[in-house]
């Protein structure tokens, strides 16, 4: 169907009638000009792009009345002008795209239709780990690591990136996708396909879209663009002017922050949202290791409490605490994007090494900034020698420890953290910190700014109080306490102004895409069609559509269904599908010890989400896992028929074999964390049928849905508890032929109990998805048309 907003697109500039733009203001609506600019992006796209099928003029009121609507349970559509994508969410984006031609073209349709419809970039910044550090030569050696590891992963997204319309890649080694999206990629306007409209974007990393709020915002941009960008936002109402009241939207709430109320903090020890000031951070740590296991409790008994253990490195005896930081990594987009954190670390470090203070040899120290323009800085303002010093050099570019690319610890490190069972701590600078990601042996990690990394990397522990304990002492025997050498606003100020230039980011990024030698290497099919290599341990042809037709088979009933996991409250994609170390004893390193490899071609989970295979035995491997039925941590189940405790993915093999369908108990916040197909794609595998939950991570749920998985809620008040839920009931969930979004549906049990439950399929369109079997089915239906 045409669209029905098409009569108010007009040309920007009337010299070039060719390139118009849909102007908002002929929309004549008084409500337009006292929307919240955010919503105005919202609002005109979705005029952009309504069909009256994925977009309804109804959706357009409902937007232009946000006020009223965002207080009732609706959801609109939105389409972005744009996608960014990392290599591990990347990869099996292309690999759906490759296997969605194969099954156009057996279902007879053009498989050439198979594309991105709107511009991808793929920054491949997620495959470089931390094998060496403290060392000049780390990061031609990561590097060096990093193709050899990851050639055939390469080889396909370059494949990709020629067989696919409107998919660019970024080669590995320029930064990490959010910084590379703020310095390079962000168009801020978009000029395509013969109109202006806004830059927005959906990032398959959850804070992506960091950038501005909306991942739109730029710099270093020629003069030509700016002027367009300018003259168009001015024509559609978002070119505000702040000194102009009556410009001022209406928001439906002014938040006002008081600076004088803001403490240095971190977060931790489990998650991101936990925040603890830094000044209670030794006072924090220390209720912790008693408290209940659980996000803020490791349970170890008050007798241990001050347990240590001695071992030797490199011909020097160290001893290890609970608290005792054994990993310090200044990485991330979020932190290392920012001149004044990165400019006031390297300030820090050097006023440390001037008075005479240093890191311990056995803690993994690692620097990765989030582009090229970072170390240029560093470089030229004279701090990089410092950072160095203090075991602080650049490793790599790219995620690396915040995605739990961490690289090994010392052997002699790892054995005192078990043979003590110590609580070791990671500190980052990142913004994820859940359990079993960053490093196996650090059952506490704290998210921390660049200088606070270093701080406690000097420190040596968590356990320490900044305010009334010294950071260490020199060779003269002077105590040293943070507040000596902590660089002023003035001093970092001035470093910054001289140093960080326009020139540079324009140096860095003209060559962006033409530096890496080793990816300009790379030769590839021109096939339009990818030649799977069966023999592959990193890209295999998923099994979603081995048995697609094109008639559309009518949902069914859940009968009999038995509980794989009876899990409890926030529940995150980490632990669900976790990106980082594949366990020497998981399924998944069985799988690729038979084929040939050793543990150290292993590499990660997140590395080798190419191959369902191992993706599907990485599902629920998580070794943090808590499964009420065991009630501890641990990546396993217990086999109901049977009685047997095996690996969650053995289990559900079992239950496959014997063509017993599954489903999952949840609590509060289930699929919370880091966005994640795989943590939809791995339980469809493993035959999850539903989930029944308090309530939903809304990306995650709305990945459920796009793989066929039915999302049930409780009813309000509700849950496991209430209701007398052991998970040892089968379940029948009953499936209406008539499904409307958001019914209560019946569930029965082998027990005669019968309750109802929320199918949260918000939409029309997400049912036309279930219907379907998932949206890639549906979008090869409509293909193959």
């Amino acid at each position: 169907m045409s669209n029905p907003f098409i009569n108010i697109a007009e040309p920007l500039d009337p010299a070039q009638p060719g390139k118009k733009f849909f102007n908002l203001n002929k929309l004549e609506d008084s409500r337009y000009g006292h929307l919240p600019f955010s919503i105005r992006v919202l609002l005109e796209a979705a005029i952009r792009n309504c069909d009256e099928f994925l977009v309804k003029k109804n959706d357009i009121e409902n937007i232009l009345n946000w006020n009223v609507m965002q207080h009732k349970n609706i959801e609109v559509p939105f389409k972005p002008a744009r996608v960014i994508l990392q290599d591990f969410t990347g990869v099996p984006a292309v690999v759906d795209f490759a296997a969605m031609r194969d099954a156009v073209k057996k279902l007879g349709g053009d498989p050439e239709k198979i594309n991105p419809v709107c511009p991808a970039d793929l920054v491949i910044d997620h495959s470089i780990q931390v094998d060496f550090s403290r060392r000049a030569d780390s990061l031609q050696k990561n590097q060096d690591l990093e193709f050899e590891r990851n050639r055939e992963r390469f080889e396909f997204l370059k494949w990709g990136s020629q067989a696919f319309r409107n998919m660019r890649i970024i080669p590995p080694g320029s930064g990490i996708i959010h910084q590379v999206n703020l310095e390079y990629l962000a168009r801020v306007v978009f000029d395509q396909d013969g109109y202006y409209y806004p830059d927005s974007v959906v990032g398959t990393d959850s804070h992506t879209t960091m950038i501005d709020g909306l991942g739109v915002l730029g710099w270093g941009r020629d003069e030509s663009k700016i002027k367009h960008i300018k003259k168009y936002l001015q024509a559609v109402g978002m070119f505000r002017d702040f000194s102009d009241s009556s410009q001022d939207p209406d928001f439906a709430q002014v938040v006002e922050l008081d600076l004088k109320t803001v403490v240095p903090c971190c977060s931790g020890p489990k998650r991101p949202q936990d925040k603890v000031a830094v000044s209670d951070m030794k006072k924090d740590f220390e209720s912790c290791l008693g408290a209940k296991q659980g996000f803020k409790g490791f349970q170890i008994a008050p007798d241990h409490h001050n347990d240590h253990k001695t071992f030797i490195y490199n011909n020097g005896e160290f001893t290890l605490a609970h608290g005792s930081v054994v990993i310090a990594a200044i990485t991330s987009c979020t932190n290392t994007s920012n001149p004044s954190v990165m400019l006031g670390a390297g300030l820090l470090a050097k006023k440390a090494v001037e008075a005479g203070l240093s890191v311990k040899p056995y803690i993994k120290t690692s620097l990765s900034p989030g582009s090229g323009v970072v170390t240029y800085y560093l470089r030229e303002s004279g701090v990089m020698p410092y950072l160095s010093q203090l075991g602080f050099d650049v490793v790599g570019y790219g995620c690396m420890t915040c995605i739990g690319n961490s690289g090994p610890l010392p052997e002699p490190v790892v054995e005192a953290i078990t043979q003590g069972d110590l609580v070791a701590v990671g500190v980052l600078s990142g913004n994820r910190n859940f359990e079993g990601r960053v490093h196996p042996n650090t059952r506490a990690n704290y998210l921390a700014s660049p200088p606070l990394v270093i701080a406690y990397a000097i420190a040596g522990t968590i356990s320490i109080n900044f305010e009334k304990e010294p950071l260490g002492v020199n060779a003269k025997g002077q105590q040293v306490f943070l507040k000596d050498i902590w660089p002023t606003r003035d001093e970092i100020q001035a470093v910054e102004r001289r140093y960080v230039i326009p020139g540079m980011f324009k140096e860095v990024y003209q060559k962006i895409e033409t530096v890496n030698e080793s990816w300009n290497a790379l030769t590839v099919s021109s096939d339009k069609l990818y030649c799977w290599n069966p023999k592959s341990t990193y890209i295999k042809s998923p099994p979603f559509f081995e048995n697609l037709t094109l008639d559309l088979q009518s949902p069914k009933s859940v009968v009999d269904a038995y509980v794989l996991l009876n899990l409890g409250d926030s529940v995150t994609t980490d632990h669900i599908s976790p990106a980082g170390n594949i366990a020497r004893n998981s399924p998944a390193a069985r799988y690729l010890t038979n084929r040939s490899l050793t543990p150290r071609e292993f590499n990660s989970y997140g590395s080798r989400r190419g191959n369902d295979a191992i993706m599907v035995r990485g599902t629920f491997a998580n070794i943090r896992l808590l499964n009420k039925f065991l009630n501890k941590q641990a990546p396993q189940t217990i086999h109901l028929p049977s009685g047997e405790i095996l690996d969650v993915f053995d289990a559900a093999e079992r239950y496959q074999q014997a063509g017993l369908p599954l489903i999952i108990l949840a609590g509060k916040e289930y699929g919370s964390g880091s966005s994640r197909d795989w943590a939809a794609k791995g339980p469809f595998l493993l035959g999850i049928k539903a989930v029944l939950a308090e309530s939903y991570e809304r990306i995650h749920r709305s990945n459920l849905v796009g793989m066929g998985v039915i999302p049930l809620e409780y009813l309000l008040g509700e849950n496991a508890n209430t209701l007398g839920l052991t998970g040892l009931e089968r379940y029948t969930i009953i499936i209406p032929e008539n499904l409307k979004p958001r019914m209560k549906v019946q569930v029965k049990l082998d027990t005669g109990k019968t309750f109802q439950a929320v199918m949260r399929f918000d939409t029309d369109v997400e049912l036309t998805y279930f219907h379907n079997g998932g949206i890639l089915n549906y979008m090869i239906r409509k293909m193959a048309k």
